[in-house]
């Protein structure tokens, strides 16, 4: 079993940045497929970066965020991280992480994984 706990939200003006912390316990993070989602109010849950042992650690982001965010990990803490910078408004929402157990490369997907955390609210001011 996998836990999956969340750190780093909180509230930051336009153009600012938060880093964005998911630690695991259970298992390391090998052969999974590692996750950010977010979902805003009043909307489903969507991508927005994600990183693929299957595919040699590639890294996939969502247009809205791609220039902007970075997902990483250390594998030594079994944490995986987003940076976000440039932050704007329309960023705001609940973050998740999740894992997929297979290590999917189809990360887009937001059925595909197995494991989330409880997320963790960014706010954006205008």
């Amino acid at each position: 079993q996998v836990q999956l706990v969340e750190s780093g939200g909180g509230l930051v003006q336009a153009g600012g940045s938060l880093r964005l912390s998911c630690a695991s316990s259970g298992r390391t993070f090998s052969n999974y497929a590692m996750g950010w989602l977010r979902q805003a109010p009043g909307k489903g849950r969507e991508f927005v970066a994600a990183i693929s042992w299957s595919s040699g650690g590639s890294t996939y982001y969502s247009d809205s965020v791609k220039g902007r965010f970075t997902i990483s990990i250390d594998n030594a803490k079994n944490t995986v991280y987003l940076q976000m910078n440039s932050l704007k408004p329309e960023d705001t929402a609940v973050y998740y992480c999740a894992a997929d157990r297979h290590g999917s490369s189809n990360v887009y997907n937001v059925q595909i994984y197995d494991y989330w955390g409880q997320g963790t609210q960014v706010t954006v001011s205008s």
